[in-house]
């Protein structure tokens, strides 16, 4: 875990954000309107943007009890307690009650795969060449359709890199004068328009799903070429993000985005009834679009503020240590020490 810099939660509330904007706006838009070339085009500053933080934020020493507690208590409760809530709200909306233990409903494969970077990180430290060997399996694991959404495997694997490279930017080790040089904020900011220009055209007409997760149209020799260009284009269009964003504190955005995590777990409480009793289906001219976009940029802010952030610490932050986990052993009482002999004065 790295000291809180304040460039890291700016750049977290903006793809948190992005993320909420997608989750609302994605399932009703229609092709080639507005918010589709929007969502397509922002996607690699949201979902790698999100992916690289989380590695950010990580701990890649050895599996010891405080972090293991940590892992159960910060990510596996909260999960298990937002699928519940989830869950009782389709009862509630009139759907039926699914209950799959290997595919965590919707938004929530993120934190099945949180858990799994977290505790692979420290074995992937020890490589001798962890960023080629995980991209290697990044890339491998598309050719293996058994490798699919059960326990987020898929997604598990292909973000593996990303993560991997977040966490060595959080030891502030890697690209450290390219976060520092003058020279370069004129290329990120050159590198960002063009990169997004190039989602544009590029991601648009080809969803970049297929490509990540599913069979693409190219021949298996050549199929891991678009999975791997999608990896490095989007590592670099975050790193370039990352280069503008100004690394000081800013009114409301730092410490939203230090409730990232807090955004994503409830988002999809507060959107699943817009879209399931039909609000969405009805949205259809350009004002209702910007109006519906401007309403899930309103919901990230929301659920970003500090009232939230304590009204949803019992779900982020459950207090199960005391039934949960065995007493820590308590620190042995120090040793007294023989004080020397006083010098005699005669």
């Amino acid at each position: 875990m790295t000291d809180r810099v304040p460039r890291w939660d700016n750049v977290r509330a903006l793809s948190a954000t992005l993320i909420v904007v997608l989750h609302t706006t994605g399932p009703a838009v229609p092709d080639g309107g507005m918010l589709q070339t929007f969502n397509v085009t922002m996607w690699p500053l949201r979902v790698p943007a999100f992916v690289i933080l989380a590695g950010v934020f990580s701990h890649g020493g050895p599996l010891e009890s405080r972090y293991a507690r940590g892992l159960v208590g910060r990510i596996l409760v909260p999960a298990t307690l937002c699928w519940i809530l989830l869950s009782t709200e389709k009862v509630l909306l009139g759907m039926d009650f699914t209950f799959h233990l290997s595919r965590w409903p919707w938004t929530l494969w993120f934190l099945m795969a949180l858990l799994w970077w977290r505790l692979l990180l420290p074995l992937i430290t020890q490589l001798r060449f962890p960023l080629l060997c995980t991209t290697a399996l990044a890339l491998v694991a598309g050719y293996f359709g058994e490798i699919g959404d059960n326990y987020a495997g898929a997604r598990t694997l292909m973000y593996l890199p990303l993560f991997y490279l977040g966490w060595r930017l959080g030891q502030g080790t890697l690209f450290a004068s390219w976060f520092t040089s003058r020279r370069t904020l004129p290329l990120a900011w050159a590198g960002l328009i063009l990169g997004l220009g190039g989602a544009f055209l590029v991601w648009r007409p080809w969803p970049h799903s297929a490509v990540l997760y599913d069979d693409v149209p190219l021949p298996i020799e050549l199929a891991w070429f678009p999975r791997f260009f999608i990896l490095v284009a989007s590592a670099a269009l975050v790193l370039c993000l990352l280069r503008v964003t100004p690394n000081r504190r800013i009114p409301y955005i730092t410490s939203m985005g230090a409730a990232g995590f807090t955004i994503y777990l409830l988002h999809p409480l507060f959107i699943r009834p817009f879209l399931v009793l039909g609000y969405a289906d009805r949205v259809d001219t350009r004002s209702e679009q910007a109006a519906m976009f401007l309403g899930a940029v309103a919901l990230a802010v929301f659920l970003g503020s500090p009232l939230m952030r304590r009204l949803a610490r019992p779900l982020t932050r459950p207090p199960i240590d005391r039934f949960l986990f065995k007493p820590k052993p308590k620190a042995p009482a120090p040793v007294p020490q023989p004080q020397p002999p006083r010098e005699l004065v005669g």
